[in-house]
């Protein structure tokens, strides 16, 4: 039997995605580009057929569009999260304002990508998610091993799992992956642009709102007034850190 399909490097067995976009000409260029890299594929080209799909099939990935011809993508995302929140989503859209882009990641949106794009960024998008969501199912197999605890805080690492004070909060793959990356290094300062190569692995300028995102809504899951936050503390006009004090 030949080698397992790879994408970067990143080994794949059977692992589904689902287009959703209704031009005919993208959602080509998507699907080859996912196929051509050993993933199985399906295509939605409304809010209605993406729907049924997501009840129907397990998918590791979403590639969104926003604009659908029965509905708008961002509702269409708030609903796939509330069906399967393990579901890793990439947004693919024209929408170019930061406005769009800060809302779609506020409803759940994992990355966000603005069209026109490159083949070699959408696939670098694509190995950066499958990454996580690979990690995460890994880590569901195996027994808890590794704790990082500071206080009432504890990351289990092989499973994916936090708890703040007894309770188990509900974090995506992304929101785990943010907040396990601070805890390790606590007090130290990262940018956005550091947490955007360190946590989503790539690199692109004018990208950096998707961090100040997803900060907002780890926030809004482990902080008690997440407007006043203490656990993951802003330093203004320098970036990001992890308070282990808060937690104590």
């Amino acid at each position: 039997m030949g080698d397992s399909p790879q994408l970067g490097g990143l080994m794949l067995n059977k692992i589904m995605v689902l287009v959703v976009e209704d031009d005919e000409d993208i959602a080509t260029l998507l699907i080859q580009s996912l196929k051509q890299a050993g993933l199985e594929v399906l295509h939605a080209a409304n809010c209605a057929q993406a729907r049924r799909y997501v009840e129907q099939f397990q998918f590791a990935l979403v590639t969104l569009d926003l604009s659908l011809p029965d509905g708008d993508g961002l509702d269409l995302c708030r609903l796939v999260k509330e069906i399967a929140p393990e579901i890793a989503i990439l947004m693919v859209s024209a929408r170019h304002s930061e406005t769009d882009r800060v809302v779609g990641l506020e409803l759940g949106a994992d990355d966000y990508m603005i069209k026109p794009f490159s083949v070699r960024e959408f696939q670098a998008r694509v190995r950066s998610l499958l990454r996580r969501v690979q990690l995460l199912a890994d880590a569901r197999s195996h027994p808890p091993s590794e704790l990082l605890q500071f206080g009432a805080l504890v990351i289990d690492k092989p499973q994916h799992r936090v708890t703040l004070k007894g309770a188990t909060l509900d974090l995506t793959a992304t929101e785990f992956d943010l907040l396990e990356f601070l805890v390790q290094q606590p007090r130290r300062v990262f940018s956005r642009s550091q947490l955007l190569s360190s946590v989503w692995g790539y690199q692109h300028s004018g990208y950096e709102h998707t961090v100040n995102s997803h900060i907002n809504r780890l926030r809004s899951k482990i902080e008690k007034n997440p407007n006043q936050p203490k656990i993951v503390e802003t330093v203004w006009g320098v970036g990001y850190r992890f308070n282990p004090e808060s937690v104590l």
